[in-house]
C-alpha cells in the first residue's frame, strides 16, 4: 500500500482527497440518518436542530478544509516528516491506535477548553454551540480555524511516531464514527458504557446543554480530572 501511495502523482493525490472525504462526509451523515430512523430510544431532546442553508454551506467549508489538511499530510509524508510504517503486528496496531486516541483526546481536550475562553469563543466556537440539540451536520459546524486546528494537532501526533498506515486509517474512521455518534440525538451506548469513561452520545450532548462541562471528545478521562465532568 505505501509503494502504491508513493506513486501517486500531486493531482492524483488531489482527487484521492477529494474522493475520500466526500465518501467520509457522506458515510457521516447517512450513518447519523439510518441511527436516527432505526433507533427505538426516545430522542435525548425533544426535537433536532433545524435544518439551515447556512450549516450546510459551513460543512462544505469544512469538507473542503479537510480535503487541504490531508494534502498537508501528504507533503509532509513526502518530505519526510511524517514516516509510515506498515510492517506492524496485530498487537502492535492496537497499541498505536489507542496511544493516537488518547493522546488526540487530551490535545482535543486543551484546544476545546481553550476555545471557549470568551474572547475566543465569540469567535470561533459560538457557531457550532448554536445547535443546543444536533442534527446530522452539528459534527461539521465548524469555525475554519478549528477545522484547522484539529486537522494540524493530528498531523503532530503522527510527526511523533512512526505510526503504521493501519494504525491512521483505522483512527481517521473511529474519529468520523465517534464524531458522528457524539452528535447524534439519540443515546447510541448502553447506560454501563458511561463507567468506562467512554465518551458517550449523551456525554457530549450535556456539553451542548451546559459549555463549562465534557469537553472531552474520546473519552471523560480528562474531565473526570480536572473537574469538569458532569454525568
Amino acid at each position: 500500500m505505501k509503494l502504491l501511495f508513493e506513486s501517486l502523482s500531486l493531482l492524483e493525490w488531489i482527487i484521492f482527497s477529494l474522493i475520500s472525504n466526500v465518501f467520509l462526509y457522506l458515510l457521516s451523515i447517512g450513518f447519523y440518518l439510518f441511527i436516527d430512523k432505526t433507533c427505538s430510544k426516545n430522542k435525548i431532546q425533544i426535537t433536532d436542530h433545524p435544518f439551515l442553508k447556512s450549516d450546510l454551506y459551513v460543512s462544505f467549508l469544512t469538507l473542503f478544509l479537510n480535503i487541504v489538511v490531508m494534502l498537508i499530510g501528504v507533503y509532509l509524508w513526502k518530505s519526510g516528516w511524517i514516516t509510515l510504517n506498515e510492517s506492524k503486528t496485530i498487537l502492535t496496531l492496537l497499541i498505536e491506535i489507542i496511544a493516537i486516541t488518547l493522546v488526540m483526546d487530551l490535545f482535543m481536550y486543551i484546544f476545546h477548553c481553550l476555545v471557549h475562553h470568551p474572547f475566543i469563543y465569540k469567535i470561533l466556537h459560538r457557531k457550532h454551540h448554536e445547535h443546543k440539540s444536533t442534527n446530522f451536520l452539528s459534527l461539521f459546524v465548524l469555525h475554519p480555524f478549528e477545522t484547522l486546528g484539529f486537522g494540524l494537532m493530528m498531523i503532530s501526533v503522527f510527526m511523533l511516531y512512526d505510526f503504521s498506515i493501519f494504525s491512521i486509517t483505522i483512527y481517521l474512521f473511529i474519529n468520523l464514527i465517534w464524531g458522528t455518534i457524539g452528535h447524534l440525538n439519540r443515546e447510541f451506548f448502553p447506560k454501563w458504557m458511561e463507567q468506562l469513561f467512554l465518551g458517550t452520545t449523551k456525554f457530549h450532548n450535556q456539553h451542548h446543554l451546559n459549555e463549562q462541562r465534557n469537553f472531552g471528545f474520546y473519552t471523560s478521562i480528562w474531565d473526570r480530572i480536572f473537574g469538569t465532568y458532569k454525568a
